[in-house]
């Protein structure tokens, strides 16, 4: 590579991958290529780096069928493939995902099983400084806790029961979607526009195109900086709270059926009554409890013997007996 190719976000990459131990030396890594423009700065940083790191790279599209130009898109992102001489794996929707949510867990699903099935240890993707800040503010107005507000993590487990693990890492959530633009034209790799990314029928993009922006001309040009690192300062804030939390839980709770000593529970600070509240409510209810059913439960930590809630999804109630937080099942 000549060395007028190499640019402040290749050393920002290189910096990032060795200070937060993202990827090791010699690892085969699947990268996820939409054909937008922050998957091709990141699989083009990441070919630029190959040779330094020794690593394997693949490219992995997702053809969700949501456009007319689906197929075309998945062509493109295929002859890119050739040309830089990595292997290629494409997965088409067989149904066309009716929300975000939907489209998310499909794609996080074949991206995993490719790589599951063709040995690769990292799935990486593109995701930016400026994804950061958006799904911040998306949580926020939606009433999120921390955990929700710091959700885009550096690296984390995709899929922990599957052996071996399999890790999805995003290298870029220092760069914000300007610098891959630029990086983009600099380097004259043509840039695959998606349509929906312009549809404000969709939360995020309505936060894309119409909210940051407006925050950046009113209140802080460098909104998007600002928030992403309000995400990272959050999440070594969750790491801990969520560690100490599971500790504290495993000393309170009944071994034999679904309980809490609750006079341990008392004596601990509020934020951690709630995080083991909600680890315990993860384990029985049907569904991911929510702000209400976590204040229920720690509701029970004070209140007066032979207190109980109202039904849980799934119509479980807790109710309290003695120093005992239990949980009774709707059958009983």
């Amino acid at each position: 590579m000549p060395h007028d190719a190499w640019t402040p976000l290749h050393t920002q990459l290189q910096r990032t991958l060795k200070a937060r131990r993202l990827l090791e030396r010699g690892q085969r890594v699947l990268v996820a290529v939409s054909g937008g423009q922050d998957s091709l700065c990141l699989v083009k940083l990441l070919l630029d780096l190959q040779a330094k790191w020794g690593w394997h790279l693949a490219i992995a599209h997702c053809n969700h069928r949501w456009r007319t130009d689906s197929d075309a898109n998945a062509a493109y992102v295929q002859q890119l493939a050739q040309d830089w001489q990595l292997p290629y794996y494409q997965e088409t929707a067989e149904t066309v995902s009716t929300s975000e949510a939907e489209a998310r867990t499909w794609r996080y699903g074949v991206l995993t099983t490719i790589a599951q099935q063709h040995g690769y240890a990292y799935i990486v993707t593109g995701h930016t400084a400026s994804d950061r800040a958006e799904t911040l503010l998306y949580n926020l107005v939606r009433g999120s806790g921390a955990d929700g507000l710091q959700a885009l993590v550096w690296k984390r487990l995709l899929a922990p029961a599957l052996q071996p693990n399999i890790q999805l890492v995003r290298p870029l959530l220092g760069m914000t979607r300007i610098e891959t633009g630029q990086f983009c034209q600099e380097a004259q790799l043509k840039v695959w526009d998606d349509t929906t990314n312009h549809d404000l029928t969709y939360a995020r993009n309505r936060i894309r195109q119409e909210l940051l922006p407006y925050l950046q001309t009113h209140f802080n040009p460098q909104v998007e900086q600002a928030l992403s690192q309000t995400a990272e300062l959050l999440q070594a804030d969750v790491k801990y709270l969520e560690t100490q939390a599971a500790e504290l839980l495993k000393q309170i709770q009944h071994l034999d059926r679904p309980g809490l000593d609750r006079s341990l529970l008392k004596e601990s600070p509020l934020a951690l009554q709630r995080r083991v509240a909600r680890q315990f409510l993860q384990q029985t209810l049907p569904c991911a409890p929510n702000f209400e059913h976590i204040e229920k439960v720690v509701g029970l930590v004070t209140a007066p013997n032979r207190s109980q809630t109202d039904p849980f999804p799934g119509g479980a109630i807790a109710y309290v007996e003695d120093h005992w937080i239990w949980i009774q099942e709707a059958n009983h």
